[in-house]
């Protein structure tokens, strides 16, 4: 059943001090388990309360994935201050995924290439991941919950409304928090597909990141299906601030027909992403703290590294510390 979330709920979000996503502040070591014979299948991951570890794509001049680093490539500032990289995994880990997509009646015509491009997405993605389905207008709809079975996902992609306005903002704030409350894999991602600028939300742009980071919440990627338009300028650089603050990365295909292989790119980011792990002085002191990660290897030319621009600590996310 067609389950609507309203902003009443987005307000309720009682904030808890688990750390996954784009950066996460936990412990000595770090450590993915999966599921043990019996179990509710949930994976779990152990670390330490000083230690941050950082999902990163690293991309090279020409846009290609770099799969070929290690620890030593890497620096990784926290506050400006250079950090000591503590390990470096490179290892495709099952991943909880939201898709959003809009359902406004500007998408109509883009509905078909939409839905068949979000699928054929999970299907190049780990089998072991498990995801979720919202459509959106000026309300969220959580057409289908967390699953691995693509035609409960096709299913949750074909419901249409096609009317209202476009509540982005709402939307990923509310997708955020039912990934704190209920994803069960490692790593944490949404995918947003739309096509227009929001026009329905109570939260701001800014409100929605500052509400991400405080939950520690999911790495965005944006697939904008802006084909020109003074509107469409306004609505890439939100795009771009919502997957650039959370470690994702924004795409802007050329025209409909391009979406599916953009929606391939993304499944081989996702797979793709090296886990950096660090001790942190100050994961332990409430306050928001910026990242930055650079990568250098000979060969490779100008690496761009993609990553959450910073996190927020538990003792902040519990207190009144707000970011600067």
């Amino acid at each position: 059943m067609k389950q609507a979330y309203t902003l009443t709920a987005v307000f309720a979000i009682l904030i808890s001090g688990s750390l996954w996503a784009g950066a996460q502040s936990t412990t000595t070591t770090t450590q993915v388990q999966g599921p043990k014979p019996g179990s509710s299948g949930a994976f779990t991951l152990h670390v330490d309360a000083e230690e941050v570890v950082l999902n990163c794509t690293v991309l090279d001049n020409k846009r290609e994935l770099v799969n070929d680093l290690t620890k030593s490539n890497f620096k990784v500032f926290e506050d400006k201050a250079l950090q000591t990289v503590l390990s470096l995994q490179h290892q495709d880990t099952p991943v909880s995924i939201g898709l959003l997509v809009d359902n406004s009646g500007s998408m109509s015509t883009k509905r078909a290439a939409v839905a068949a491009a979000a699928l054929d997405l999970v299907k190049a993605s780990n089998p072991q991941d498990e995801t979720f389905v919202i459509n959106f207008s000026d309300q969220a709809y959580l057409d289908e919950d967390f699953t691995s079975d693509l035609d409960k996902l096709q299913n949750g992609l074909s419901h249409l409304s096609q009317s209202g306005g476009t509540a982005l903002y709402d939307t990923v704030v509310t997708a955020s928090d039912k990934m704190e409350r209920s994803a069960t894999r490692p790593r944490k991602v949404l995918i947003v597909i739309t096509d227009g600028d929001d026009n329905a939300s109570k939260l701001t742009l800014d409100n929605a990141v500052h509400r991400v980071q405080d939950m520690q919440g999911p790495i965005i990627y944006s697939i904008g299906l802006l084909f020109g338009g003074d509107k469409s300028r306004h609505a890439k650089r939100d795009l771009q601030a919502l997957s650039s603050e959370t470690g994702g990365i924004a795409f802007f295909p050329d025209a409909l027909k391009d979406v599916d292989s953009v929606a391939a790119e993304v499944a081989r980011d996702i797979r793709n992403q090296y886990a950096i792990a660090y001790h942190s002085p100050q994961a332990s002191i409430g306050g928001y703290h910026t990242v930055k990660v650079e990568a250098h290897a000979s060969g490779h030319g100008r690496l761009t590294v993609y990553t959450r621009s910073g996190y927020r600590s538990k003792q902040a996310s519990s207190g009144t510390a707000q970011k600067p």
